[in-house]
């Protein structure tokens, strides 16, 4: 795969921004590549000019790398190559880090031949300038506090180790990467940008200083405080301020990792000058032609603007759960936002590389993690049980008939997980092997009863045995497509569901064995999984539709599905453009350029104003309203 050796630096901390470089001569040339990776990220630089960056992130034994032309870049005569690669060190969601490995391997292609690979005659230097601090979020990202007068430290040779990692059998396509420049406005010794729309990015400030050691703060923010400066302490979390200590002269800070912000505020000592400010927005590659929505309802449009909007900059080289807090890919948000940006783009690569990183996290500890590919193992059951539905509508949707076997064993191995906690009904019982989502925040269950306090006396409920059940039905539909013998379990199961949980006296589905009451949500998946008998439909369609969207902004989708599976599509369709109180309209009446995590700001003590799992109106109208996609 590659003939360069991995190279990496003789220093080993947390937050380590290292430089490698390489100086070369070349004569004239028409075609020129590179193949490279880096753990756990690098920034590819040649004479100077920004390149790609990367790489995607994936497990060990079929670690990502990136693919790149650089004839544009390149000159007859000496070139330098220089790659900024980061080593984080924390456990997260985002990569696969605090293990200590870290460093870069390159191979340089010249008009088809090997030119150039990363070996001990590159030379590495320490950026002393960066220098940490509390972590955002959930230890996901260092803030960039930075001291601009420290600088590089002296070059040092580069160490050749054996390579860490196995590689993927293909390049996975590098970000874009783009700058938008805003108008500051300036309020007394403050300058405030307004981008109009929040984005994933990383800021860039050109600054000069009349002294050494004169202060420079940025603060990025989701939204504005009521006189007027950017809330930078976010909602989520998040507490985006940063300081910088300026050298005399100019001074160019470019952040390395990325935020979310739509506001930007700049405060400067005195003698400091602001030459310029500006962002390099970053996301999946995504195409000027995407699906769009023909319609002459104002609101309807807003509201797929909104979910669109999130679906295009919340893709990265994964599909993050959120840009700020988190920055992880977990199954439940792919279920939707990756679904949602297959629907715009009909690009499937992203999506395919979601289920095939759950899937290898079996291979990485035995174990199906929903959060992928990370070092942070986490455990949800509901959503380790929308991985056969999610394979099995891939496949619906794409035919790739090569993927669905292939990732047919993970499915049949998390559902013989669950049945280790099936009771003698065949219903599963006490499952303490992963969090018991239901939904979330947990203000939004509709009062649904089940055992949170004692994590392995959770009982019988409903909404785990409805996705087992659709998990099951889903396992034996991919087998028989494979041609492989099926175990015919599903049947049994739905009927036992049916059984234990449906009460006669209501009409209605309860929350657990034993229990009187009826959520919401014990009555949105039968209809949504197709588990509820056809005579049943119409008064728990009935209830569904009475009680109203009482749910998260990521049940909501099961929701409109329920509703659109028992003829109730138009009713569905009524709410995704309503004005309630649960309602993308009401996101966007708060002042939403990217959709909530809640609907609404206060719904939920740390909301993130910028999560994908909200898109659901998107996949509703894709899946039953294609009348109105303008293809």
């Amino acid at each position: 795969m590659f003939c360069g050796k991995w190279i990496t630096a003789r220093e080993e901390r947390d937050n380590l921004h290292l430089l490698f470089e390489k100086r070369f001569e070349l004569n004239a040339f028409k075609n020129a590549k590179i193949r490279i990776t880096a753990d756990d990220y690098y920034k590819l630089y040649i004479n100077g000019r920004f390149v790609c960056q990367g790489p995607a992130p994936g497990y060990g034994f079929s670690y990502n790398f990136n693919e790149a032309n650089l004839a544009p870049y390149l000159k007859s005569g000496e070139n330098t190559i220089s790659v900024h690669c980061y080593y984080q060190g924390l456990n997260n969601r985002v990569w696969i880090s605090g293990d200590g490995i870290f460093g870069i391997l390159a191979d340089l292609y010249i008009d088809g031949r090997l030119a150039l690979c990363a070996d001990s005659s590159w030379q590495y230097r320490i950026d002393n300038t960066f220098l940490g601090g509390k972590p955002f979020g959930y230890d996901t990202a260092f803030p960039e506090n930075r001291d601009m007068r420290k600088g590089l430290s002296a070059p040092k040779r580069a160490v050749e180790v054996p390579c860490p990692h196995s590689f993927a059998k293909a390049p996975f396509p590098a970000l874009e990467v783009y700058e938008i420049c805003a108008e500051g406005q300036k309020r007394g010794g403050r300058i405030l940008y307004d981008f109009r729309q929040e984005y994933v990015c990383m800021p860039v400030i050109k600054a000069r200083s009349q002294a050494d050691g004169a202060r420079l703060i940025l603060r990025c923010a989701e939204e504005l405080n009521p006189d007027g400066s950017p809330r930078f302490n976010l909602r989520c979390g998040c507490e985006y301020e940063e300081t910088c200590a300026l050298k005399k002269g100019e001074n160019l800070i470019e952040q390395f990792d990325y935020k979310a912000l739509r506001y930007a505020e700049l405060v400067a000592d005195s003698g400091v000058e602001i030459e310029e400010f500006k962002i390099l927005v970053r996301r999946f590659p995504f195409p000027e032609k995407s699906q769009e929505l023909k319609t002459d309802n104002a609101q309807l449009s807003a509201v797929w603007r909104l979910c669109k909007n999130t679906v295009k900059f919340g893709a990265q080289e994964v599909f993050v759960d959120c840009p700020t807090r988190e920055k992880g890919q977990y199954l439940g948000d792919v279920f939707i936002a990756g679904f949602a940006h297959f629907y715009l783009t009909k690009d499937s690569r992203l999506l395919k590389k979601a289920l095939c990183d759950y899937a290898s996290s079996l291979q990485l500890c035995g174990e199906f993690l929903s959060v992928a590919p990370c070092s942070y193992r986490q455990k949800i059951a509901d959503y380790a049980l929308l991985f056969a539905p999610a394979v099995l509508k891939y496949y619906r949707l794409t035919e790739d008939y090569e993927l669905l076997k292939s990732l047919f064993p993970a499915c049949e191995k998390i559902n013989a997980h669950f049945a280790e906690y099936e009771n003698e009904n065949g219903l599963l019982q006490n499952v303490e092997s992963g969090w018991n989502l239901v939904d979330w925040p947990e203000n939004m269950r509709d009062g649904y009863q089940f055992n949170t306090e004692n994590k392995k006396e959770i009982g019988t409920h409903s909404v785990i045995n409805a996705y087992y059940a659709h998990s099951l039905k889903c396992e034996e539909e991919i087998a028989r497509i494979c041609g492989i013998s099926v175990k015919e379990r599903a049947e049994k199961t739905a009927r036992a569901f049916n059984e234990c949980f449906f009460d006669e006296s209501c009409g209605l589905y309860v929350d657990c064995v034993g229990s009187e009451h009826s959520a919401l949500h014990s009555n949105i998946l039968p209809l949504a999984f197709g588990l509820c008998p056809e005579e049943r439909e119409e008064k728990i369609a009935d209830y569904l539709e009475k009680k109203g969207m009482e749910c998260s902004v990521y049940m909501a989708y099961f929701y409109l599905w329920a509703l659109c599976n028992s003829g109730r599509k138009e009713h569905a369709l009524a709410l995704i453009s309503g004005n309630g109180k649960n309602s993308w309209v009401n996101m966007l009446n708060e002042g939403a350029t990217t959709a909530f995590e809640a609907w609404g700001k206060e719904r939920k003590w740390n909301t993130s104003l910028f999560h994908p799992w909200a898109t659901a109106p998107i996949l509703i109208i894709n899946e039953h309203f294609p009348n109105l996609i303008d293809k």
